[in-house]
């Protein structure tokens, strides 16, 4: 493969301004306002715990956040060779005119510092979308998040619903549901006028998706009212000593209803499959998640099938479950491979998934990635790491393999990057042009 070939395709790629599809930034601090922001990232924090940190020592309560970048900086000199330190490293150089090699227990105070002074700047949100080249980034909003507050055309709504289908036998789900919406919920019709609520609420404000993250042993069906009355007056009352059967029942009959309004809302629902939370609960906050090897698409056939007209972008949390996903892309008009998720968000990995996406399915079915950031300094090297990959297999699978012109394989690119977000989310047809609608 040329390597000038790559790097002119990249330097391209590079001009884009993009949308991220998924983030979870909050909206009222899209930025970050220490170091410790960026560091306490679970990433970061997972890794000093596998190297040999306490998580005690890491999770001190009302720890001083530069005192907190030290104790993660006592633990990094096992973290360089990471492509996530690569990206804490790319901050600092891009957004922060670090100029050393790299970062270490040497020079960490004098990055903290200068970070520290231009986080504290006026206009640093925006500098920072500008220098990633970041027009717009979808939010994982709670479904009683007053939506308030920031551009909505910017920070984009997005419904997420884990609270609603898998913890409405929780007490607090129950109040915050009934203090978001004005019905009282008691059986299956009111929870059903109680969900049109929701969506009414966050289409008015400019939502473009709803979102939800899946065990490895869901499989969606359709509940009948009758089955789902009992069911929901069996959580109601019962709470945490819920039956399990009632509790699947009910998270079935709010599931199928969600892709029932997101059919009618015309909304994408965004399912991210396979995560088996709290499989070490000994591990730092957010750390404690894992995905498991026996998830299949073949769980979602019945909704697949059920909702035609309704698009469902599907990240998987491992590359082992990448040949599934894309030959249901492949299949299914609905179904769009969509970022590469969590565990599987590592250039060996990535790379992988995404030459055969690109090798194996129609070009409009591929959202190219999302960046899954907490905090907007990550879009940066999250991306390029990304733009790097992508510009390298467009070089050798397309234009050297398949003898295309480097402005095909640049088209290919563009439309992977933003196009596809566009049409899919956007409703924007990629041929006209970038633009975001109001």
């Amino acid at each position: 493969m040329s390597l000038e070939l790559a790097e002119r395709i990249y330097e391209q790629l590079s001009q884009i301004r993009l949308i991220d599809p998924h983030t979870h930034i909050n909206a009222l601090k899209p930025a970050s306002e220490t170091l410790s922001d960026i560091l306490g990232y679970h990433y970061y924090t997972e890794l000093a715990h596998s190297a040999g940190a306490q998580r005690e020592v890491i999770e001190q309560p009302d720890l001083d956040p530069k005192e907190k970048v030290a104790v993660l900086f006592a633990n990094t000199h096992n973290l360089d060779n990471t492509v996530q330190f690569s990206w804490f490293v790319e901050m600092a150089r891009e957004l922060f005119d670090f100029q050393e090699p790299t970062v270490d227990a040497n020079n960490w105070e004098s990055l903290y510092d200068r970070a520290l002074e231009l986080m504290q700047g006026e206009n640093w949100t925006q500098t920072v979308m500008d220098k990633s080249k970041l027009d717009a980034v979808f939010l994982t909003n709670d479904f009683d998040d007053p939506l308030a507050g920031f551009d909505t055309n910017v920070f984009v709504p997005c419904l997420r619903t884990d609270d609603l289908v898998f913890h409405l036998n929780k007490e607090s789900v129950q109040e915050r549901l009934n203090n978001a919406v004005t019905v009282e919920i008691s059986n299956a019709a009111s929870l059903r006028k109680a969900l049109s609520q929701l969506f009414d609420k966050f289409c008015s404000q400019g939502a473009r998706a709803c979102a939800i993250s899946l065990p490895p042993d869901f499989a969606p069906m359709k509940i009948s009212d009758r089955r789902a009355d009992s069911a929901i007056a069996a959580v109601l009352s019962d709470g945490a000593d819920v039956a399990e059967n009632h509790k699947r029942a009910a998270a079935n009959f709010v599931f199928w209803t969600l892709a029932e309004f997101c059919h009618e809302y015309e909304l994408p629902f965004d399912l991210m499959i396979g995560v088996n939370r709290n499989v070490y609960p000994g591990g730092v906050h957010q750390g404690r998640d894992l995905f498991d090897s026996r998830v299949s698409l073949i769980q979602y056939r019945e909704l697949f099938n059920a909702f035609p007209s309704v698009k469902f972008p599907v990240s998987v949390l491992a590359s082992v479950t990448n040949q599934e996903l894309v030959s249901y892309a492949w299949i299914f008009p609905n179904v769009y491979t969509h970022g590469h998720w969590w565990y599987s968000n590592i250039p060996t990995y990535v790379q992988q998934d995404a030459t055969a996406r690109l090798e194996a399915l129609p070009r409009n079915k591929q959202i190219g990635y999302y960046s899954d950031m907490y905090k907007l300094e990550f879009a940066l090297p999250k991306f390029n790491m990304y733009k790097q990959i992508l510009s390298r297999i467009l070089a050798e699978r397309f234009v050297i393999d398949r003898r295309w012109s480097e402005e095909q394989a640049i088209a290919l690119g563009k439309q992977n990057l933003r196009g596809n977000v566009e049409a899919i989310f956007l409703g924007n047809n990629p041929e006209e042009g970038f633009l975001l609608v109001d």
